[in-house]
């Protein structure tokens, strides 16, 4: 599906919105994952950084961008928002025509996505209004506070709401590219430009924004316990198998499991497995009942119970709703 999309429609094209004092690091993200020319990616996607200011924004640090000036939003078909001031800012002609266009953009059914701080944006002209929102665990007080009407999200990586996501902190920001990719494209397309990233392939919106011990000082038997689950997902795999394979007492193996990955063993494993089910599905060629078994699950029934607990829909439905968008997208 994806190389027909590349074959024979043109690529859809991506505004990334720069401003008063942009972050270099949330811009560079954005670019990476929608302007940086990729095999996989070159002819789905057309990214340009674009400014409403008539001077060159200045970014963090000082740095002027030469960037391109536009009229209007709506020649884009995605908007990415790379960061926000998290301060309200006195109206001015400037501010003015940034929320007019970004409000005729939204009106429109246009995907929108921010990165960190960025959420204060479309936040600051009411378009999370009743939905669920998220930003950096830094601003969650100032941001609920502001923004009463919002139905603020914590300890989470990013928040998927229809033509809205937002992502909280700077990383996090290519989980969100990267889960926008797999919900356009599917895991094979969005764990290739990981690869390319050198990140985790996919990491569902739920996972915490930060742990005690987010990375490892070097490669142990913890990494590859889960290494060889990750592998062998549809054996049964019991908890207190990896605890062996990782050299530690179960008590020692559940604490460490929760400082280095912010879940439960038991939880992140449902994850992978429920991982292996999506793209199963994805590809169409897998039954419900074949992706069950292919991702160790004890059975289509179990499949099904922790399928919707996580997305809301049965597998078969997942599968027929991916069938429609990618085909949606083919056509567009």
């Amino acid at each position: 599906m994806t190389e027909l999309v590349q074959e024979s429609y043109p690529p859809q094209k991506v505004a990334i919105l720069a401003h008063r004092q942009v972050s270099l690091f949330e811009l560079g993200c954005a670019t990476e994952l929608f302007c940086l020319p990729r095999p996989e990616l070159s002819e789905l996607y057309s990214g340009e950084i674009v400014t409403f200011a008539e001077e060159n924004a200045l970014a963090t640090g000082g740095l002027a961008l030469a960037c391109r000036q536009v009229e209007s939003l709506m020649e884009y078909d995605l908007l990415v928002i790379p960061c926000w001031s998290t301060a309200t800012q006195p109206q001015d002609a400037y501010l003015e025509r940034v929320s007019r266009e970004l409000a005729e953009f939204a009106a429109a059914g246009r995907q929108i996505l921010t990165f960190c701080s960025g959420a204060f944006l479309p936040a600051e002209l009411g378009l999370f209004d009743g939905r669920q929102a998220t930003t950096h665990w830094l601003y969650a007080d100032h941001f609920r506070e502001r923004f009463p009407k919002v139905e603020y999200v914590g300890d989470v990586l990013y928040v998927w709401e229809g033509s809205l996501a937002c992502s909280a902190g700077s990383t996090a920001a290519i989980d969100l590219g990267i889960e926008f990719l797999r919900r356009n494209h599917g895991y094979e397309l969005a764990n290739s430009v990981a690869r390319r990233l050198v990140m985790a392939p996919h990491r569902r919106g739920s996972q915490a924004q930060y742990v005690e011990m987010p990375v490892a000082k070097r490669p142990d038997h913890f990494s590859a316990a889960l290494d060889w689950a990750i592998v062998n997902l549809d054996g049964a795999i019991k908890i207190d198998d990896l605890a062996q394979r990782a050299h530690l007492s179960r008590r020692s193996f559940d604490r460490k499991f929760r400082q280095s990955m912010g879940i439960a063993p038991k939880e992140w494993l449902i994850q992978q497995r429920l991982r292996a089910v999506q793209k199963a599905l994805e590809s169409g060629k897998e039954s419900v009942d074949r992706a069950a078994q292919m991702a160790g699950f004890e059975s289509s029934a179990t499949l099904r119970h922790h399928f919707r607990r996580a997305f809301g829909i049965s597998p078969s439905e997942y599968q027929r709703q991916f069938q429609v968008s990618t085909t949606a997208a083919v056509e567009a």
